[in-house]
Protein backbone atom coordinates (compact mmCIF):
# COMPACT_ATOMS: atom_id res chain seq x y z
CA UNK A 1 0.00 0.00 0.00
CA UNK A 2 1.38 3.40 -1.01
CA UNK A 3 1.64 5.87 1.87
CA UNK A 4 -0.35 9.05 1.36
CA UNK A 5 1.42 12.39 0.96
CA UNK A 6 0.76 14.59 4.00
CA UNK A 7 -0.24 18.15 3.14
CA UNK A 8 -0.89 20.84 5.73
CA UNK A 9 -3.64 23.31 4.83
CA UNK A 10 -4.14 26.55 6.74
CA UNK A 11 -7.22 28.69 6.14
CA UNK A 12 -6.96 32.28 7.38
CA UNK A 13 -9.48 35.11 7.31
CA UNK A 14 -8.82 36.60 3.88
CA UNK A 15 -11.38 36.56 1.09
CA UNK A 16 -11.25 33.59 -1.27
CA UNK A 17 -12.59 30.76 0.87
CA UNK A 18 -13.71 28.89 -2.25
CA UNK A 19 -10.07 28.23 -3.14
CA UNK A 20 -9.57 26.42 0.17
CA UNK A 21 -12.72 24.34 -0.17
CA UNK A 22 -11.91 23.34 -3.72
CA UNK A 23 -8.34 22.44 -2.81
CA UNK A 24 -9.58 20.13 -0.06
CA UNK A 25 -12.10 18.56 -2.45
CA UNK A 26 -9.50 17.86 -5.14
CA UNK A 27 -6.96 16.56 -2.64
CA UNK A 28 -9.55 14.10 -1.36
CA UNK A 29 -10.57 13.08 -4.88
CA UNK A 30 -6.92 12.44 -5.72
CA UNK A 31 -6.75 9.66 -3.15
CA UNK A 32 -3.02 9.94 -2.48
CA UNK A 33 -3.10 13.02 -0.25
CA UNK A 34 -3.69 13.18 3.50
CA UNK A 35 -4.80 16.69 4.46
CA UNK A 36 -4.08 18.21 7.88
CA UNK A 37 -6.30 21.25 8.34
CA UNK A 38 -6.13 24.31 10.58
CA UNK A 39 -8.78 27.04 10.25
CA UNK A 40 -8.43 30.36 12.07
CA UNK A 41 -11.49 31.90 13.78
CA UNK A 42 -11.57 34.59 11.08
CA UNK A 43 -11.35 31.86 8.47
CA UNK A 44 -14.46 30.19 9.91
CA UNK A 45 -16.36 33.48 9.83
CA UNK A 46 -15.31 34.19 6.26
CA UNK A 47 -16.27 30.71 5.02
CA UNK A 48 -19.69 31.16 6.55
CA UNK A 49 -20.07 34.61 4.97
CA UNK A 50 -18.80 33.74 1.48
CA UNK A 51 -20.05 30.17 1.10
CA UNK A 52 -22.70 29.61 3.76
CA UNK A 53 -20.79 26.60 5.13
CA UNK A 54 -20.34 25.87 8.81
CA UNK A 55 -17.22 24.64 10.57
CA UNK A 56 -18.30 20.99 10.50
CA UNK A 57 -18.83 21.01 6.72
CA UNK A 58 -15.28 22.27 6.18
CA UNK A 59 -13.75 19.88 8.71
CA UNK A 60 -15.45 16.97 6.95
CA UNK A 61 -13.32 17.63 3.84
CA UNK A 62 -10.01 17.02 5.67
CA UNK A 63 -8.38 13.88 7.02
CA UNK A 64 -7.20 15.52 10.26
CA UNK A 65 -8.30 18.79 11.87
CA UNK A 66 -6.50 20.83 14.53
CA UNK A 67 -7.43 23.81 16.67
CA UNK A 68 -5.46 26.96 15.79
CA UNK A 69 -4.74 27.31 19.52
CA UNK A 70 -3.15 23.86 19.74
CA UNK A 71 0.49 24.91 19.36
CA UNK A 72 1.50 21.58 20.87
CA UNK A 73 -0.04 19.60 18.00
CA UNK A 74 2.01 17.33 15.75
CA UNK A 75 2.14 20.05 13.08
CA UNK A 76 4.18 22.23 15.45
CA UNK A 77 7.17 19.89 15.21
CA UNK A 78 9.55 19.35 12.33
CA UNK A 79 9.66 15.66 13.22
CA UNK A 80 6.14 15.38 11.79
CA UNK A 81 7.05 14.76 8.16
CA UNK A 82 4.91 16.48 5.51
CA UNK A 83 5.16 17.36 1.83
CA UNK A 84 4.65 20.99 2.80
CA UNK A 85 1.96 23.51 3.56
CA UNK A 86 -0.53 25.73 1.75
CA UNK A 87 -2.10 28.79 3.37
CA UNK A 88 -5.27 29.41 1.39
CA UNK A 89 -6.45 32.09 1.45
CA UNK A 90 -3.61 33.91 3.19
CA UNK A 91 -4.40 37.15 5.00
CA UNK A 92 -1.86 39.94 5.29
CA UNK A 93 -1.83 39.38 9.04
CA UNK A 94 -0.84 35.73 8.60
CA UNK A 95 1.75 36.70 5.97
CA UNK A 96 3.27 39.27 8.34
CA UNK A 97 3.41 36.79 11.22
CA UNK A 98 5.23 34.22 9.08
CA UNK A 99 7.58 36.82 7.59
CA UNK A 100 8.64 37.88 11.09
CA UNK A 101 8.72 34.44 12.69
CA UNK A 102 5.78 35.03 15.02
CA UNK A 103 4.52 31.53 15.76
CA UNK A 104 1.47 32.81 17.63
CA UNK A 105 -1.00 30.15 16.49
CA UNK A 106 -0.86 26.74 14.86
CA UNK A 107 -1.11 28.12 11.31
CA UNK A 108 1.87 30.42 11.71
CA UNK A 109 3.80 27.85 13.75
CA UNK A 110 3.23 25.15 11.13
CA UNK A 111 4.36 27.60 8.43
CA UNK A 112 7.49 28.39 10.44
CA UNK A 113 8.21 24.67 10.80
CA UNK A 114 7.72 24.18 7.07
CA UNK A 115 10.29 26.85 6.30
CA UNK A 116 12.85 25.70 8.87
CA UNK A 117 12.64 22.13 7.60
CA UNK A 118 13.13 23.41 4.03
CA UNK A 119 9.77 22.08 2.90
CA UNK A 120 7.55 23.86 0.43
CA UNK A 121 5.33 26.63 1.80
CA UNK A 122 2.78 28.20 -0.57
CA UNK A 123 0.95 31.32 0.58
CA UNK A 124 -2.06 32.29 -1.53
CA UNK A 125 -2.13 35.93 -0.49
CA UNK A 126 -5.31 37.96 -0.89
CA UNK A 127 -5.18 41.75 -0.80
CA UNK A 128 -5.22 44.67 -3.20
CA UNK A 129 -3.63 47.08 -3.60
CA UNK A 130 -0.46 46.09 -1.77
CA UNK A 131 1.23 48.55 0.53
CA UNK A 132 4.97 48.56 1.20
CA UNK A 133 4.63 46.38 4.31
CA UNK A 134 2.78 43.73 2.28
CA UNK A 135 5.45 43.76 -0.42
CA UNK A 136 8.31 43.56 2.04
CA UNK A 137 6.68 40.69 3.89
CA UNK A 138 6.18 38.79 0.63
CA UNK A 139 9.83 39.40 -0.22
CA UNK A 140 10.91 38.13 3.22
CA UNK A 141 8.92 34.91 2.86
CA UNK A 142 10.29 34.39 -0.65
CA UNK A 143 13.85 34.87 0.60
CA UNK A 144 13.18 32.20 3.24
CA UNK A 145 12.13 29.75 0.54
CA UNK A 146 8.36 30.25 0.53
CA UNK A 147 6.24 30.63 -2.60
CA UNK A 148 3.92 33.63 -2.88
CA UNK A 149 0.99 32.58 -5.06
CA UNK A 150 -1.78 35.16 -5.44
CA UNK A 151 -4.77 33.31 -6.97
CA UNK A 152 -4.99 35.37 -10.14
CA UNK A 153 -7.43 34.30 -12.89
CA UNK A 154 -5.88 32.93 -16.08
CA UNK A 155 -8.01 34.59 -18.73
CA UNK A 156 -5.84 33.08 -21.48
CA UNK A 157 -7.61 29.79 -20.64
CA UNK A 158 -10.89 31.46 -21.69
CA UNK A 159 -12.76 30.14 -18.61
CA UNK A 160 -16.51 29.76 -19.00
CA UNK A 161 -17.23 30.07 -15.27
CA UNK A 162 -15.85 31.08 -11.89
CA UNK A 163 -15.51 27.38 -11.05
CA UNK A 164 -13.16 26.89 -14.02
CA UNK A 165 -10.96 29.78 -12.90
CA UNK A 166 -10.77 28.39 -9.36
CA UNK A 167 -10.02 24.88 -10.61
CA UNK A 168 -7.16 26.11 -12.80
CA UNK A 169 -5.54 27.93 -9.89
CA UNK A 170 -5.95 25.09 -7.40
CA UNK A 171 -4.66 22.59 -9.93
CA UNK A 172 -1.48 24.66 -10.37
CA UNK A 173 -0.97 24.95 -6.62
CA UNK A 174 -1.30 21.19 -6.08
CA UNK A 175 1.19 20.58 -8.87
CA UNK A 176 3.77 22.50 -6.81
CA UNK A 177 3.58 19.50 -4.44
CA UNK A 178 3.73 16.93 -7.26
CA UNK A 179 0.03 16.22 -6.80
CA UNK A 180 -1.42 15.78 -10.26
CA UNK A 181 -5.16 16.21 -10.67
CA UNK A 182 -7.07 16.36 -13.94
CA UNK A 183 -7.73 19.94 -14.89
CA UNK A 184 -7.39 22.71 -17.44
CA UNK A 185 -3.81 23.28 -18.60
CA UNK A 186 -2.31 25.44 -21.30
CA UNK A 187 -1.43 23.25 -24.27
CA UNK A 188 -1.18 25.91 -26.93
CA UNK A 189 -3.64 27.92 -28.97
CA UNK A 190 -6.81 26.00 -29.77
CA UNK A 191 -6.06 23.04 -27.50
CA UNK A 192 -8.85 21.66 -25.31
CA UNK A 193 -8.87 21.69 -21.51
CA UNK A 194 -9.09 18.81 -19.06
CA UNK A 195 -11.97 17.87 -16.83
CA UNK A 196 -12.30 18.13 -13.08
CA UNK A 197 -14.40 16.31 -10.49
CA UNK A 198 -17.63 18.21 -9.82
CA UNK A 199 -17.14 21.18 -7.44
CA UNK A 200 -18.83 21.52 -4.06
CA UNK A 201 -22.53 22.39 -4.40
Amino acid sequence: MIEKRRLVVGISGATGAQYAIRLLELARAHGGVETHLVVSPSGVLNIRHELGLDRQAVHALADRVYSPRDVGAALASGSFATAGMIVVPCSMRTLAAVAHGLSDNLITRAADVTLKERRRLVMMVRETPFNLAHLRNMTAVTEMGGVIFPPLPAFYMRPASLDEMIDHTVCRVLELFDVQVPGPRWEGMGAGSGTMPAPHS
